[in-house]
């Protein structure tokens, strides 16, 4: 019905991309002309080692005033995002998420480090502020990376061993140098393989703030190894999903959840209590 459909995946290329590409795209067929990276200042000055962020708080100066050395530190967890869009073969766009505290210095060395790593472009955004004038540059770049070559391949192969396709994410998304297995893991593994569900796209339950399985590791995480703690088949939907570290999954619905007893009669809202 259009020329463009524009997705967020969410929670960065390690999770949200990662999953569309070898999970949504592998059983719907689409396939993905470009990747729309997100990044904003404050969050690589906060990667590159920044003061805690607390919800209430107010800011540290570190994210509010210009600090390059902060953030060039920062830039690794940047570049390794780009690299992981580019496993994929997919031209990436870096969209800089402006804020009014920014400097025009701080935007370069973004710009700068996004080419580097092999973006396709990277442009600052201003939407906050000017609606579409303020994101008409990204809309452009995002047209021209859709007509640059691309390769779109997935980062493993459905059939492959469960623990093929865990340690292929370790180590090409995560970073990782190993995965260690519970026995519960182990033994999952091992039932799954025998059931046959082990010929399904792997679902990893893993913490969104960090390329590691623990949340408080910021950067890019080296020389540590992945732990999976159980795994778990979601049959219906199609896919395994492991539990990396200490990550909780959200509680489910009962058979009959409490909304099917809440009812507007007569202006008044009924079932609540």
């Amino acid at each position: 019905m259009a020329d463009f459909l524009v997705t967020e995946s969410g929670f960065g290329a390690d999770i949200g991309m990662e999953k569309f590409f070898d999970i949504k795209c592998r059983a719907s067929g689409l396939i993905p002309n470009a990747v729309v990276l997100v990044a904003t200042v404050r969050a690589l000055k906060m990667h590159g080692g920044g003061p805690k962020v607390v919800a209430g708080r107010p800011l540290d100066t570190a994210y509010t005033e210009e600090n390059l050395a902060l953030l060039r530190e920062g830039l690794a967890n940047l570049e390794a995002h780009i690299g992981i869009a580019r496993k994929f073969g997919i031209p990436v766009v870096v969209a800089i998420n402006a804020f009014p505290t920014d400097t025009e210095a701080e935007w370069k060395l973004v710009r700068e480090a996004s080419l580097r790593a092999g973006a396709f472009d990277a442009v600052v955004t201003q939407h906050w502020a000017d609606g579409g004038e303020g994101a008409a540059a990204l809309a452009e770049a995002v047209v021209k990376a859709t007509e640059a070559p691309a390769d779109f391949h997935f980062l493993y192969d459905a059939e492959q061993p469960i623990k093929e396709k865990i340690e292929i994410l370790a180590r090409e998304v995560y970073g990782a140098d190993g995965v260690d297995y519970s026995p519960e893991a182990e033994s999952k593994i091992a039932l799954y393989t025998k059931l046959g569900y082990d010929k399904t796209p792997i679902c990893m339950a893993k913490t969104h703030l960090s390329l590691s399985h623990e949340p408080s590791w910021k950067g890019v995480p080296k020389g540590y190894t992945f732990p999976i703690r159980d795994i778990r088949a979601s049959v219906g939907a199609g896919f395994l999903y492991p539990l990396a570290g200490r990550m909780s999954t959200m509680p489910g619905l009962s058979s009959k959840p409490s909304f099917m007893g809440i009812d507007l009669v007569d202006g008044e809202i009924t079932g609540l209590s």
